[in-house]
């Protein structure tokens, strides 16, 4: 049935022209993982730390849940089961891995979901939010890469782990030299999912010219990334709490001036350094390692430029008095 959905959703995709396709290829495009970071990233940096971290939090434990649940179920893409599927031709580029469940949803129950679960943001901004999640899900049945389940699994997990993460965070307010025992945890977690992604057979169904449907050993390359992401995070979490504490109670300009250097630093991390990590070390290694540097960028590395720099850190102009109450306001 799921299978029939897609084939009624793709019959009005061709007959309803390019605008309503054009329409959902964006929403799609807002729950790609690269996006959802940059938008975390910048909220961490420049509006609100707190919430920042809370995002950064959940979108990392959603990372590896999506790759375990991925390597675990190993379902194919719809166009794999049934010959009739004619996938959106750009959608299909960000279509990687195994189907169930979809990661664009869980990215968007992260960013999106979770701004819309905090009770307290405005009323008609969190119902708007909530309309963004469903719209990123509804795209992939749209473009025909998902089916219902995928989005549905996706949703529902992606809000869980969001709720989840604010359970944590609330007690580790009360509970602060724990940080450290939650790291080791996660990042032992991270790497037993690993260890599985790598251990673990794969189905070997192959099409009529004997060529694997599915190479799973190649497809879990985006439970790698998770792994890395998840362990960036966790020990930039720690590092930031106990060495940095930057604050972003800041002048605008000072905001415009993070939201500007954090994004530059993110595409050199990204464009430069991200693929000569993975030249130097093939594998699952390299992936992992990769997207390590990238989270631990976000997280800690340029919150310590914000912290030492005058211009990111907001701190020109203060008398003496000032400057000295602001540290205080950091340590606390």
């Amino acid at each position: 049935m799921d299978i029939e959905i897609l084939l009624a959703l793709q019959k009005f995709r061709e007959g309803a022209g390019a605008f309503l396709t054009e329409f959902f290829q964006k929403m799609s495009f807002i729950g790609e993982m690269s996006v959802v970071l940059i938008i975390i990233g910048e909220i961490y940096w420049c509006v609100s730390k707190e919430f920042g971290n809370y995002l950064l939090m959940g979108w990392s434990g959603n990372r590896i849940v999506n790759g375990l649940l991925k390597v675990t179920v190993c379902a194919y893409r719809p166009w794999i089961r049934d010959p009739r599927m004619a996938p959106h031709h750009e959608a299909m580029i960000t279509a990687t891995g195994y189907s169930f469940p979809s990661g664009h949803s869980m990215n968007g129950a992260s960013l999106y979901g979770g701004a819309a679960i905090r009770k307290e943001l405005p009323r008609a901004l969190r119902i708007f939010l909530g309309l963004i999640v469903v719209l990123i899900a509804f795209s992939r049945n749209f473009l025909g890469v998902h089916t219902p389940q995928d989005i549905l699994v996706g949703t529902a997990t992606g809000l869980l782990v969001m709720w989840l993460t604010g359970r944590l965070l609330k007690w580790i307010e009360t509970h602060p030299e724990k940080d450290i025992p939650v790291m080791i945890i996660g990042i032992a977690i991270a790497v037993a999912v690993a260890v599985f992604a790598a251990i673990k057979g794969y189905p070997e169904d192959k099409d009529a010219a004997g060529k694997l449907l599915v190479d799973g050993k190649k497809m879990a390359n985006d439970t790698y990334k998770g792994v890395g992401w998840v362990i960036g995070y966790l020990v930039g979490w720690v590092l930031e709490r106990r060495f940095i504490g930057f604050s972003t109670d800041v002048p605008m300009v000072t905001r415009v001036t993070r939201f500007v250097t954090g994004i530059l630093g993110f595409y050199a991390v990204t464009l430069i350094f991200v693929p000569l990590i993975k030249g130097w070390i093939p594998g699952a290694a390299g992936t992992i390692s990769s997207c390590f540097l990238q989270m631990f960028y976000v997280s800690f590395l340029f919150p310590w430029c914000i912290k030492h720099c005058t211009v990111l850190h907001g701190d020109h102009g203060l008398t003496a008095k000032q400057d000295g109450e602001e540290k205080n306001h950091d340590k606390r």
